[in-house]
């Protein structure tokens, strides 16, 4: 048999592109030295990509942007591995003309790169974010009964349990911790789903978010809602080795979250 393939995926929410490319952003790119990165509210249109973001060394590149309102949403990935094929969306208008997921399929898995939508605007857009839930996961669950095993990374904006956030308490009427968000979290875990950091690490306390008031980051008081979510059958075969938070790279409210394969 051949060796295994080590292979790291990063996902990072950088709040803005052209904002995080000038707080050296392809340093950081260079420092993570993943083989597949999503980024996640890149912000931009197709006319605003640079030649430093179209062509990272070593990286094929994917986009999606939102048609419906200019400096919003958006998502890229990044793989040094070439993709069997590239999606984008899922084919509901109203979910994909924000520009919000990019799928890459490879020989072993399908990743989907998203950035779920942000519930705290009204109650319009927190069912808007229920919805959006319930029709990618239906989305993700046809091609799992087609039998491929499944990634699903990025900006969940939910806070699944109270280990995940500094102050659970005043934050439970708030959206990213509401009971109805956190309920859908159950469901994708009942599903099958594995959120692999906290697989691996059931007590840690690390975040993956921080707003930008109060010395929110210096006083580590912060949410963690980046994941890397797998279908189960990915550790059953023992594929999952490590997954990871990178609290020391900056740029964005968010940071780096990671996973560690070996297929």
């Amino acid at each position: 048999m051949p060796d295994p393939q080590t292979i790291k995926l990063v996902s990072w929410n950088v709040n803005g592109y052209r904002a995080v490319m000038k707080k050296g952003f392809l340093e950081s790119m260079a420092s993570l030295d993943a083989d597949i990165i999503g980024l996640q509210e890149t912000k931009l249109q197709e006319d605003q990509l640079t030649r430093a973001m179209r062509s990272i060394d070593g990286y094929e590149a994917a986009f999606s942007f939102s048609t419906v309102k200019k400096g919003y949403s958006g998502v890229a990935a990044y793989s040094r591995l070439t993709p069997r094929a590239v999606r984008h969306g899922i084919g509901i208008e109203r979910f994909d003309d924000e520009g919000r997921i990019v799928e890459m399929e490879f020989d072993a898995f399908t990743l989907f790169n998203v950035y779920f939508p942000n519930g705290q605007m009204s109650d319009e857009r927190l069912q808007y974010k229920l919805d959006f839930y319930e029709a990618f996961f239906e989305h993700a669950e046809n091609l799992r009964k087609a039998g491929q095993s499944l990634i699903i990374t990025g900006d969940f904006n939910t806070a699944h349990n109270e280990i995940d956030l500094k102050n659970p308490g005043p934050n439970s009427n708030r959206s990213g911790f509401l009971p109805i968000e956190r309920e859908w979290l159950d469901r994708i875990v009942a599903l099958g789903y594995v959120d692999t950091f906290r697989h691996l690490y059931p007590d840690a306390v690390k975040y993956s978010w921080w707003t930008y008031r109060f010395n929110a980051r210096k006083n580590n008081a912060g949410w963690r809602i980046d994941y890397f979510f797998v279908s189960d059958d990915m550790l059953k075969k023992g594929w999952v080795k490590d997954a990871f938070i990178d609290n020391d790279i900056f740029g964005s409210d968010h940071c780096p979250v990671g996973l560690i394969l070996e297929i």
